[in-house]
């Protein structure tokens, strides 16, 4: 957007209170994510969200946002935040650096992506840590309760969820993601969301098991990308009422012609993360869906992409140090020691990595038909008279209907873990 544009002036004015608290003075179009979604329908878009497991991919999203006029989250999982040098604290810095670098103008959400609750010890924890993570700057919260049985992921997300400021966006989980198989159902997704309903907690955002993996889909060992968009527009449909609509989780590896018809199917957020990780690492990628392509067992290093062949080398070595596979998923978990090594390759090398990031950001954008979405979140924003973007919606239930004892069932633990 123009920042001197009167609607960019009006938008700096009713950014959330604590991005006022804490960026007031600073021309950054950091803006809640309840207007970013409502920006969305109104435009039939969906909001790329790109998880920064590394710096440089907050500068790629931004400039493709500015160039394309569309409004975008940088988000990341709290199990990233443990392993990546990006991270809750730092975050918001980056998104200023980059930001004041293009001369502002891009319209972005910064998104708690998967904070993971396993109990209630996390529920208390995460009155805290959230505390500090929302004071720094974020501006939506995914709630991921789902490893949990339907009403204690009910009970946990209703806890932590209630305590939230409002005006901030809400993402909220049922069924865990870990590919093709086990779906969430229709009923335990209207359960779900009639419950929170009925507590007066409006989600934006239901993340939904509909056949996505996080990660490389390896089709030597039969994995192959498999997104039930029918059960997703069941699902879709029983929460319409509700004001909720779909988050879709581990696009990477989709075809971008099957991404664009996400919104058909009641899809407002495309979550995107390993793809920007490929870029960087420079390693061989599907032109078309991103994935990673394994050759003998490994994954293969480009020598004129992402970072240099030399600093490859040095990652490989320390994956096959901590018994890591060569083509494991476990990679992701070498981008804490590594961050700075990639900021500090020379420029040519860094100008490479975020322009083919950028490219990548301004494709998906223009799959999920959001270009333009920046002005919409504008008018958004100009219809109401101050900062809080608190969704005007109704109250459709009982809370005596959302008991433990007419759960629709349980959720299925396998022991392994689907944080991100």
């Amino acid at each position: 957007m123009d920042v001197n544009s009167k609607a960019y002036k009006e938008l700096l004015k009713k950014r959330p209170l604590n991005v006022q608290a804490r960026f007031g003075s600073e021309s950054m179009g950091l803006v809640s994510g309840r207007d970013i979604v409502a920006a969305a329908k109104e435009v039939d878009s969906i909001v790329l969200a790109a998880n920064a497991r590394h710096p440089l991919v907050i500068k790629a999203v931004l400039k493709a946002a500015k160039k394309k006029n569309a409004a975008v989250l940088i988000e990341l999982a709290k199990s990233e935040s443990t392993y990546c040098g990006a991270n809750y604290d730092n975050i918001p810095d980056y998104a200023l650096k980059y930001s004041s670098e293009m001369g502002h103008g891009a319209v972005f959400g910064l998104h708690v992506d998967h904070y993971a609750i396993k109990g209630y010890e996390d529920v208390l924890k995460g009155v805290g840590h959230l505390s500090k993570i929302l004071v720094n700057g974020f501006t939506s919260v995914a709630i991921d309760a789902s490893h949990l049985d339907d009403y204690d992921n009910f009970v946990a997300t209703r806890s932590i969820a209630g305590w939230l400021p409002s005006e901030l966006g809400l993402e909220v989980e049922v069924g865990e993601i870990k590919g093709p198989g086990e779906l969430s159902t229709v009923e335990e997704a209207k359960y779900f969301i009639g419950g929170l309903n009925s507590w007066g907690i409006f989600p934006d955002y239901l993340a939904i098991s509909n056949g996505s993996l996080h990660g490389t889909y390896d089709p030597t060992v039969g994995q192959m990308e498999g997104i039930d968009l029918n059960r997703t527009k069941e699902i879709a449909d029983v929460i319409a009422p509700y004001g909720v609509t779909i988050a879709q989780h581990g696009i990477s590896g989709t075809p971008l012609h099957k991404v664009s018809t996400f919104r058909k199917y009641g899809i407002r957020k495309g979550n995107v993360a390993t793809l920007f990780q490929n870029v960087y690492f420079g390693i061989k990628m599907d032109p078309e869906t991103g994935n990673a392509i394994t050759e003998g067992g490994t994954y293969t290093k480009e020598a004129d992409r992402g970072i240099s062949t030399e600093l490859w080398n040095e990652i490989v070595n320390a994956g096959d140090s901590k018994g890591m596979s060569r083509k494991s998923g476990d990679y992701k978990k070498l981008n804490l020691p590594f961050c700075d090594r990639i900021l500090s390759e020379p420029q040519y090398i860094i100008d490479r990595t975020v322009d083919e990031m950028q490219y990548w950001a301004e494709r998906f954008i223009v799959a999920f038909g959001a270009e333009g979405s920046a002005d919409a979140v504008a008018e958004v924003m100009s219809r109401r008279s101050d900062h809080n973007a608190s969704p005007d919606r109704k109250v459709l239930g009982f809370r005596s209907d959302y008991t433990a004892k007419n759960a629709p069932g349980k959720a299925s633990k396998d022991g392994n873990n689907y944080d991100d």
